[in-house]
């Protein structure tokens, strides 16, 4: 029964001092406070995630775990009480100075965790205002050596070296840095409105090369247009030139080949009963033909003396076409004595 009522008692006093007493590191919501920690009641009960640090006689004796701890009245005393959860920390803004001379405001938040409740309680007073200050001396280091340009496109390079930077120190606190992130950052005005001015002038720059490459592109493909119009119209006179003389080589082979149809047949004409006849009436007809045409192309005209007897013009053309028709079967003869004499020569040569 003594035991029982000394647990109600000391449960009942420990959720009067919690209620009244806030822990040493809390979120910015909560704030905190220095205030009186939990009493010795013999039987305490601490929450999850919770260490309390407890002292014997001024010196450090043990951390009590979660859970039921039992202490020495008078002798123990808890001493420091230490949040293992995920801290938030608003690390206010501050101004920093850019690799360029830039003066820059800038604030951030800090989350970090407890990871050795003894270091964070005696190695450092107050491990909340040293993180921070260590967070703000980091971040206007890690500034100084970005120009302003890379601040803005490096921030999660920024961050992680401020992360490594914050727990190169913080070690020896027990603390752990988990991560940084820089929320706002403000420039002075005139520098935003050169910014601004830099940012329309690259706009504008990027708008003339594109209008640019597509003045050029457009004189490129009238170029080629034109190139290949004259290709094709080259291409295109030169089949119509080949084509006009296919064709008149055509005609040509036509009006020979008629010619020679009508010379052959003229000729088989002549050597028919009365073709002679038939000639002088052809040339007689020709020569009618012929003075009728005389004095409608030209003022000058030569005449023969006798233009008025037919029959002697006829009469003379025949005599022309008969001493033709006796001289080819001579000269058809003699060439076909020379070829037999040479045919001769060529016998007895190879004889020999």
């Amino acid at each position: 029964m003594m035991l029982r009522t000394l647990c109600r008692a000391g449960g009942a006093l420990l959720q009067q001092t919690q209620r009244t007493a806030p822990r040493l590191w809390v979120t910015p919501a909560q704030q905190r406070w220095a205030s009186s920690l939990p009493m010795n009641t013999v039987i305490l009960f601490v929450p999850q995630q919770e260490a309390w640090v407890v002292e014997r006689m001024g010196r450090f004796h043990r951390i009590l775990e979660p859970g039921l701890n039992f202490l020495i009245p008078l002798l123990d005393r808890i001493r420091y009480v230490q949040s293992l959860k995920e801290i938030v920390i608003d690390v206010p803004e501050q101004s920093a100075v850019s690799l360029d001379n830039v003066t820059l405001q800038i604030d951030g938040v800090l989350y970090l965790r407890i990871l050795d409740p003894f270091k964070a309680s005696y190695g450092v007073e107050d491990p909340e205002y040293a993180v921070t200050q260590l967070a703000q001396t980091t971040m206007r280091s890690e500034l100084g050596k970005l120009t302003l340009d890379k601040v803005f496109r490096e921030r999660e390079s920024l961050n992680s070296n401020i992360v490594h930077s914050i727990n190169q120190a913080s070690d020896e606190w027990g603390i752990r840095c988990l991560r940084y992130e820089i929320k706002d950052i403000h420039v002075p005005p005139r520098v935003k409105e050169s910014m601004q001015m830099q940012v329309e002038a690259e706009r504008k720059k990027r708008a003339t090369v594109l209008e640019s490459e597509g003045t050029r592109e457009a004189a490129i493909n009238v170029a080629e247009g034109r190139k290949q119009a004259q290709i094709l119209a080259s291409e295109g006179e030169k089949a119509e030139q080949i084509n006009q003389a296919a064709g008149e080589a055509q005609a040509i082979w036509a009006k020979a080949e008629a010619k020679a149809k009508a010379i052959r047949l003229l000729s088989e004409a002549l050597t028919e009963q009365n073709g002679n006849a038939a000639a002088s009436l052809s040339v007689a007809e020709q020569y009618v033909s012929a003075f009728s045409n005389l004095a409608k192309e030209s003022n000058t005209i030569l005449l023969p003396s006798n233009t008025g007897d037919i029959s002697g013009m006829v009469t003379q053309a025949m005599t022309i076409y008969s001493t033709l028709a006796k001289t080819s079967p001579a000269v058809a003869k003699t060439e076909a004595l020379e070829e037999k004499s040479e045919e001769l020569q060529n016998q007895s040569e190879s004889t020999q």
